[in-house]
């Protein structure tokens, strides 16, 4: 299958055609930085499917589609996008396009997006289900013979968030809300950072009403040192899963005694995961990042990763970046990039 890639922003680019040329079913032929050039290639090339952004230059990607339909019909064009607006992403589909991918999910979705649009059927990211936008409507101009419908990824249930913070000042604001809210819903919280944010995030709550020494007295208040946590089940630079489901177990089961609230349950951020990632230890972080999710499916426990710009202040590292975000229920502070 030939695929045409149209994306202004390099890194991009390279992610996709490195992710489909690792597949032998797969052949990048082409690709294109704006929307003008989409077309002229779209109509030269005659490719089977074209991945698509939709902030292009010159002309925009639905604009582009449109275009495109005219110029070589038989393409199928799957939507990538960071853009997460159903209204978006219905405007996108009603062009005929077989999908919409959002990009911080591609790590885990494009290979199956591509495939599902090469067959023909409808794919839309989970982090868009809610919208029902995976049915073709009647207004949406689609093929009417078009009757195989997917999403093949269902939303995830667990709350694994990530949130991206420009400065220290970002990361206190972030992860004070979240503590404030899980203290206000009668939660305990863990909290994992370092000293120094430690410090920061006390004056924080203490500045905004909270009672955090008698928080901490009741346990339901846990600040943690992340370095003397990570330590705690780290064995030869990578998270070991035995020492983890210890080391987490026994810190839930204690918070959870603190926590007041009805459903008793337990909430943690911590920033352990930007700790390896700003020491290069990514394959480290993305097993931790794993092993969060796995505890928060099974002691349905409310996840925060904290994680700073410059953990991905390189082109480089947008490959890192999907991975990271393909790895939560849903990813806060994209925008510092896009």
């Amino acid at each position: 299958m030939r695929v045409l890639v149209v994306d202004d922003n390099e890194s991009w680019r390279r992610f996709f055609y490195s992710t489909l040329q690792k597949q032998p079913e797969y052949q990048v032929i082409g690709e294109a930085s704006d929307g003008q050039e989409a077309v002229q290639q779209a109509q030269q090339l005659q490719p089977d499917l074209i991945l698509l952004d939709i902030g292009l230059p010159k002309s925009n990607g639905i604009e582009a589609a449109r275009r495109i339909r005219e110029v070589s019909p038989t393409s199928k064009i799957l939507f990538v996008s960071e853009n997460r607006s159903s209204d978006i992403a219905r405007g996108a589909l009603s062009t005929g396009a077989g999908g919409y991918l959002v990009k911080s999910d591609a790590a885990s979705e494009l290979l199956p997006a591509v495939k599902a649009v090469l067959q023909g059927e409808r794919f839309v990211s989970a982090s868009l289900a809610a919208h029902n936008l995976a049915k073709p409507r009647d207004d949406q101009g689609d093929n009417p013979q078009r009757k195989n419908v997917v999403a093949p990824f269902p939303e995830k249930k667990v709350r694994h968030e990530v949130e991206f913070y420009a400065d220290d000042a970002g990361f206190v604001d972030g992860f004070a809300r979240f503590i404030e809210l899980a203290l206000r819903a009668g939660n305990a919280v863990i909290v994992i950072a370092t000293e120094l944010h430690q410090i920061n995030l006390f004056q924080r709550l203490v500045a905004d009403g909270v009672n955090v020494a008698a928080e901490i007295e009741q346990r339901s208040y846990i600040p943690l040192n992340v370095t003397h946590t990570l330590s705690s089940f780290m064995v030869n630079d990578s998270p070991d899963p035995v020492l983890f489901r210890n080391v987490a177990g026994d810190l839930i089961a204690g918070a959870a005694k603190g926590a007041n609230g009805e459903h008793r349950r337990v909430a943690v951020c911590g920033e352990g995961v930007h700790i390896l990632v700003a020491a290069g230890n990514l394959g480290a972080m993305i097993t931790l990042e794993r092993m969060w999710n796995e505890i928060g499916t099974n002691y349905e426990v409310d996840v925060l990763c904290g994680y700073f710009r410059s953990d991905f202040a390189t082109e480089a590292e947008v490959t890192t970046l999907a991975r990271v975000c393909a790895e939560h229920t849903a990813a806060h502070g994209r925008e510092l990039w896009w």
